[in-house]
């Protein structure tokens, strides 16, 4: 979708129907890794990309490129993670996952569960 001259999609769907059968099923397999780790998830366009709410706060969002999916914002600092997510490491807090390699789904469950006990912790 990046460059396209594309209407912005209003919809999760909408947004990954825009693109390549192979970086829809790859989408749809991040798509539901969230939802399963995070029943009750809330799914909104925010940013012209999908967004994972939670109790009205956002958990992650996922953006597709020409090469790789995006998932904002990861915990790549955090030394639970540090390890795993080296080879994803994108910037402050980017994970970037390569269109042409496995995706690491259960690196990605265990992130947005973080990231929503994060959420949690602030919402005190």
């Amino acid at each position: 979708m990046e460059g396209d001259d594309m209407t912005a999609p209003t919809t999760v769907d909408g947004y990954i129907a825009a693109f390549p059968e192979n970086v829809q099923t790859l989408l749809q397999h991040i798509r539901t890794t969230i939802r399963e780790a995070l029943p009750g998830v809330q799914e909104v366009i925010t940013y012209q990309i999908p967004t994972f709410t939670l109790n009205g706060h956002s958990v992650t969002h996922i953006a597709a490129y020409k090469t790789h999916i995006g998932l904002y914002p990861a915990p790549i600092d955090d030394p639970a993670f540090a390890a795993e997510l080296a080879q994803y490491k994108s910037g402050k807090a980017t994970a970037k996952f390569r269109l042409n390699q496995p995706l690491p789904l259960d690196l990605i469950r265990r992130i947005v569960l973080a990231r929503a006990q994060e959420q949690a912790g602030t919402q005190k």
